[in-house]
């Protein structure tokens, strides 16, 4: 990557930072500016030695950057999104991409008619465990993928709600803030995913929203999953807690996912395959083969594959589209622990969204 691409950050929170100081310390990216009304401009300056902008108006009057990387709250993406896309400017959108995904349609169908690159900050996929999953199920290793079985569960402190008493309302229960991150990993590992049922329960310290949820899911090459998710649960088994991927986290060596497959299993993060000798057979001994992989911080990558693809080097890993289909399994997630029925997503698209994204998508990508 010859060329240094500038890039933009909207949003000085916690992940806002972490973005702004990557491209501070990384090759062949330059952070040019950041857009933050609720801080001053010497503040920012005294600490990245950027200019402030109070807002994206703002910003494009005075300058062009080659990118923008939004990562405010959930509610205020696809405005800011839109308004990046009216510039000609590739926007990296943090997740999930929107707060429905009849939102998210709007901006992906925008995004693709005007050609500009809309990407969404599933920065796990970037991570190299989970290429080297990828690779290892695409290279047929553990034969076709038969179930799959997640955990997320994990304790959030009572002082986490306190904080930011939105998260005890309805709607921003572990379904809609934690599972997106899971169901994308899924998809991506295992394939789309047709129908989903699903049960919850309500929480246990009294808000609006739930603290655990079941999930099975069914997958269009015939692959069968569950998922558990639940934020009051004391347990090792989590990404957050697995991958190591955020030191934050304290690390277990435990692993979330199970993938298991017609020749093996796979499990993840540990990249653990498990097989018989030469034959099949439950009577046979199975073996364990742990499989090497590189470590890097997945959001470093994510932000030089965001410059790769402003420069046209690299297609998009998740592309606006993505993080939509991702979007519209978790919202039938919900709807399927609400009504306890069983949710077709393409039935739910249709009903929530119209009109066809994907033939949109063939035309101008």
């Amino acid at each position: 990557m010859g060329d240094v691409v500038n890039l933009v950050v909207v949003g000085l929170g916690l992940v806002g930072r972490r973005h702004a100081d990557a491209i501070k310390r990384l090759k062949g990216v330059r952070l040019t500016g950041i857009v933050e009304p609720n801080l001053t401009s010497e503040d920012i300056y005294d600490e990245y030695g950027v200019p402030c902008f109070a807002s994206l108006a703002d910003l494009f009057a005075l300058s062009k950057p080659d990118g923008v990387i939004v990562a405010t709250p959930t509610p205020s993406h696809v405005e800011l999104g839109l308004e990046i896309i009216s510039n000609g400017c590739a926007a990296l959108i943090e997740k999930p991409l929107a707060v429905s995904s009849v939102e998210a349609e709007n901006l992906v169908k925008f995004a693709m008619e005007k050609q500009v690159p809309l990407l969404v900050g599933h920065h796990r996929r970037h991570n190299p465990l989970i290429k080297k999953a990828a690779e290892i199920i695409s290279d047929g290793e553990i034969g076709n993928v038969r179930a799959v079985h997640a955990n997320c569960w994990f304790y959030k402190p009572d002082h986490y709600f306190d904080q930011a008493p939105w998260r005890k309302h309805k709607g921003a229960g572990p379904i809609s803030v934690n599972l997106v991150h899971d169901i994308d990993l899924i998809r991506y590992l295992c394939g789309e995913i047709s129908t989903v049922q699903a049960q919850s329960a309500p929480s246990q310290r009294g808000f609006e929203n739930e603290d655990v949820a079941s999930v099975l899911l069914s997958f269009e090459n015939g692959a069968v999953g569950t998922v558990t998710v639940s934020d009051s649960i004391v347990a090792p088994w989590s990404w957050e807690l697995t991958s190591g991927e955020y030191p934050i986290y304290p690390k277990t060596s435990q692993s979330c996912y199970k993938i298991g497959g017609s020749h093996g299993s796979l499990s993840v993060p540990d990249l653990t395959i498990w097989k018989h000798g030469t034959e099949r057979d439950w009577w046979s001994p199975i073996t364990a083969t742990s499989i090497p992989r590189e470590a890097s911080d997945p959001l470093d990558n994510q932000i030089i594959h965001f410059a790769k693809v402003v420069l046209g080097e690299e297609a998009p890993l998740v592309t606006g589209l993505e993080g939509l289909k991702t979007l519209r399994v978790v919202e039938a997630i919900g709807e399927a622990a609400q009504s306890n029925s069983l949710i077709k997503i393409n039935d739910f698209a249709e009903l929530h969204n119209p009109d066809d994204v994907t033939s949109v998508h063939a035309v101008t990508a």
